[in-house]
């Protein structure tokens, strides 16, 4: 039964592992958004009170 036999299925796992940790990261962390955020003001604004009628 070949399935039994590691020798091939082994290199196959190490080879996908490679991939996965060798290559495929630098290829998604150079990904850069469209939108870089802006950085938030220091000064708070006074939140504006709800004047909803309460019937």
């Amino acid at each position: 039964m070949p399935q039994l036999n590691p020798t091939p299925w082994f290199m196959i796992l190490a080879f996908s592992w490679l991939i996965f940790l060798a290559i495929i990261p630098p290829k998604v962390l150079s990904h850069t958004f469209t939108n870089e955020p802006d950085s938030l003001s220091t000064q708070k604004t006074k939140p504006e009170p709800w004047n909803w009628p309460w019937y």
